[in-house]
């Protein structure tokens, strides 16, 4: 019993994962693989199936191969969540966020964006 319910768990955050990456597939603001790559880590635990469909799927399938395999992060991404991130810090300064927050979120976006330009990229 315990087990069907872990596998029951895993599967519904693989789907809630796959929902939010095709969110990000129309809205341009949302980034796709990476809630793609978290779907398949998740089916892997739990829905080997679909984690076979997602690692062949011919658009998505090879960034999360090379993930996978090597750690790649295409620069075009790099880009874009760079932006983002600085976007993001821009936008909570003007906010009545507390000060920690204004504070530590662009302390902490800017780690995460040193760490993702240290990323091979193919």
């Amino acid at each position: 019993m315990l087990k069907r319910t872990v596998t029951l768990l895993w599967r519904a955050l693989a789907l809630l994962f796959i929902l939010i990456g095709v969110i990000g597939v129309v809205l341009p603001v949302l980034p796709t693989v990476p809630f793609l790559l978290a779907a398949a880590w998740a089916a892997g635990r739990g829905w080997p199936q679909l984690e076979e469909h997602l690692l062949r799927h011919p658009v998505y399938g090879p960034p999360i191969c090379r993930w996978r395999e090597r750690g790649v992060v295409p620069r075009r991404a790099k880009w874009f969540a760079s932006i983002g991130m600085a976007g993001s810090s821009t936008m909570i300064a003007f906010t009545t966020a507390p000060l920690w927050l204004k504070a530590g979120l662009p302390c902490v976006l800017f780690v995460v964006a040193v760490w993702l330009w240290c990323r091979p990229e193919e």
